[in-house]
Formats: structure tokens, C-alpha cells, sequence
């Protein structure tokens, strides 16, 4: 049994049988012309097919009458069935799923009876017996839009991805939260111990506890701001403003910013490859990334960090290595990932996430490794661009 690239679920028995290394059940009428669950074909779909024991979900598949016709390899691995024995069964026998409050959800959802007019069930958690949870997808194919049902298709995933990532915004609420409070405790207990003692404090007594609320303050917006990336590269909402961008510049920019901070100016070591490629790209973005670059080499790193600024065969490459440690080489993979620290010198471990994130809403590509000296190497390209309003 085979089905179009192009099809739906329910089309990957529209021709066919059972499968699971099981005995075959007859074969289906194909759908009328023109009706509810029509497939267009394996012609329109380049002549590929897919067999249901290929899918990566689980499979299973009623006819008219409430009978399994097909039972997948993937159904039979999450169920712990015997295709053998849930082919020609109930569905609910074959598939006896309850609710989390331990209701038969066959019985509640009644597919075989009820309106009419009702298409499926969205996707939700349900068990199986032993209390296994999976999450299952119905849906009704009609002979017409109100209908008799025809068919019934039920999809099964594991819940393992989703849990993966639930367990991810626990780690980053907790993140954050974890992050919020040493500042926001600093905050309350200066502002509060000044609005009582005001004139028990010298002028330098109060400078330095203001200085320090506003230090924790803009620890706080940083914060925050980053919660908003992660929120928008995650959901693909991400926006680049391009402009020119002046990469040199920007380079030159940062490292003035981080002598006046402290750092010794001849720690730096700043090369650019002229000419260089136009670069149209969001000045606020770039920003974050090469703040985020060098704060990781100085912070982690050790000896002169060099950036290097070229231009290369897909557009502009920036690369940033010190003399430090280095990142171990089964840490590499996990670097862009959230959460991922180098060393125990404080950090939220969403830096490096985010600027891969920005890299790539610029169409760019960033990675990591070993530099000359031994430390870390961060290398990222942008490519030649321009706004759409300059190409049309």
C-alpha cells in the first residue's frame, strides 16, 4: 500500500491493507469523485510513496463500520499490540484510550454517532492501559460533508518531544527566576534602607548604594530583553531592520566601550581585510552580538583577544579568539544550545542561544572552535544583502 507525498494521514490507506508484518485486510474503495477525503494521487506526488510502517507516528485506521484495517509498525510499538490481533478488532478494543480523569474517551467521543457535522478530535493526552500516556489525533472522513462516517483515522505520538520541552521552560523559569532575584533583592533592600536612614548616609554612601541600583537595574532589563529574544526567535518572530553597517566600526566601537571599562587597551588586537563587502544588517542586532562575543572572550577567556573582520566568499566573516582554555571538544555541539555555561563565572547561559538565533534571522551561519592559541574561536558570516525596496 502506497500513497502520495501530497496526501494526509487517512490517504495512506485509501488504497490498502493492513500492515505490521500482519495478514492483509481487504482493500478499500477509493473515495467518490469530488468527496470528503479524496486523495489527489501518487501521480501529482513525483511518483514517491510512503508505506504506513515508514511513518514515524503510530497508524491506525477504522472503516465504516468500526473496524481496524490498519494497525502500524510505530501503533504497535506505542501500544504493546499485536497488529495479528487489533486487525478485523474494535477500535476501541483494538485502541481502548481513556482520559486523564479516567473516562473511556471512545465513549465520550462517540465518532460513529453524534453530529454530523463534526470533522475530528484535535490532539490531546490520553492513556493506555498501564497507564502509558500517548497523544492521539482523530480524524472523520465522510462520504459527504454531513455524511455517513466512512473512515476513521487515528494518529499516536509519543509524548517524549513534548516533555523535552516542557522540561526546557522549567529550566528557563527557573532561570530566570533564579537570576531576577539577586537583583531585585538588592534593589529593594537599598531603596528601602534609603528611603528610612536618608540622613544617616554621607553623599558617597548614598552615590554608591544609587550606583548599585542601577547597576541591578540594567541587570534586570538585560534580562528581560534576552526573555524577549528567546520568546521571538522561538516562535520565528524575530525582526531585522537591515541598514549599512559599518562592521569595522562596530568592532572598533565595542572594544573602546570595554577599555573604558576597565580591560587593557593592548588586549585587544583588531584586524580588518579591506575592502569589505556591503553589509545591510540591524545595527541593534549586531550590537548584541559582538557585546555578547567579546564579553564571553574576556570574560572566559585569557591573553590578547582578536577579532577578525574579512570578507568572504558569502558575504562579511567576524572572527573572535583568545588565548584562553578553550571550549572541550564534546562541549562544542552543545555551545548554541540554552543554558550552556563554559565555565562557573556566573551568566544566564542564554547568550550564545541568542546570538545564533540573530545570526541566523540574518541569514548567516556562526560556529565554533579552536583558535591558533589554543582558546575559543567564534566565526560568523553574514551574507551580502540589501532590503527589498533596493532589489525590486
Amino acid at each position: 500500500m502506497t500513497v502520495g507525498t501530497n496526501s494526509s494521514p487517512e490517504a495512506a490507506v485509501a488504497a490498502g491493507s493492513g500492515h505490521a508484518g500482519t495478514p492483509s485486510a481487504p482493500p478499500l474503495p477509493g473515495p467518490p469523485p469530488g468527496g470528503a477525503g479524496q486523495t489527489s494521487g501518487a501521480g501529482q506526488g513525483g511518483g514517491f510513496a510512503v508505506d504506513p510502517d515508514d511513518l514515524p507516528d503510530g497508524l491506525v485506521v477504522a472503516d465504516g463500520t468500526g473496524r481496524v484495517i490498519c494497525f502500524n509498525r510505530a501503533a504497535a510499538r506505542m501500544t504493546a499490540t499485536d497488529p495479528g490481533q487489533a486487525l478485523g478488532a474494535r477500535i476501541d478494543r483494538a485502541l481502548p484510550l481513556e482520559d486523564l480523569e479516567g473516562r473511556r474517551w471512545w465513549a465520550l467521543t462517540d465518532p460513529y454517532g453524534g453530529l454530523a457535522t463534526r470533522r475530528g478530535q484535535p490532539e490531546r493526552n490520553l492513556l493506555l492501559p498501564g497507564g502509558r500516556e500517548v497523544l492521539v489525533s482523530a480524524r472523520y472522513v465522510r462520504t459527504h460533508p454531513t455524511g455517513p462516517l466512512r473512515r476513521l483515522v487515528v494518529t499516536l505520538r509519543g509524548t517524549e518531544a513534548r516533555r523535552r520541552t516542557e522540561r526546557s521552560h522549567a529550566e528557563l523559569i527557573a532561570t530566570v527566576a533564579h537570576e531576577l532575584r539577586s537583583p531585585l533583592t538588592s534593589v529593594k533592600g537599598f531603596t528601602a534602607t534609603l528611603l528610612a536612614k536618608w540622613e544617616r548616609f554621607t553623599d558617597d554612601q548614598k552615590r554608591l548604594m544609587l550606583e548599585t541600583v542601577d547597576a541591578d537595574a540594567n541587570r534586570v532589563t538585560r534580562l528581560i530583553a534576552e526573555l524577549l529574544d528567546i520568546s521571538r526567535i522561538d516562535s520565528g518572530r524575530l525582526e531585522v531592520r537591515r541598514q549599512p553597517v559599518d562592521l569595522a566600526t562596530a568592532v572598533g566601537r565595542h572594544v573602546q566601550a570595554l577599555t573604558a571599562n576597565g580591560q587593557a587597551p593592548e588586549r585587544f588586537l583588531v584586524r580588518v581585510s579591506r575592502p569589505l563587502p556591503d553589509c545591510w544588517a540591524d545595527p541593534d542586532k549586531i550590537d548584541q552580538i559582538l557585546g555578547n562575543l567579546l564579553e564571553n572572550a574576556v570574560r572566559h577567556g585569557e591573553g590578547t583577544v582578536t577579532i577578525d573582520v574579512s570578507p568572504h566568499e558569502k558575504g562579511t566573516a567576524v572572527t573572535v579568539t583568545d588565548e584562553g582554555p578553550g571550549i572541550p571538544e564534546e562541549s562544542m555541539a552543545r555551545v548554541f544550545t540554552r543554558f550552556w555555561r563554559g565555565s562557573k563565572r556566573g551568566g544566564t547561559g542564554l547568550g550564545l542561544y541568542i546570538v545564533k538565533g540573530i545570526v541566523e534571522a540574518h541569514g548567516g551561519t556562526i560556529t565554533v572552535g579552536r583558535g591558533p592559541g589554543g582558546g575559543a574561536e567564534f566565526r560568523f558570516i553574514l551574507p551580502v544583502s540589501a532590503p527589498a525596496y533596493l532589489t525590486q
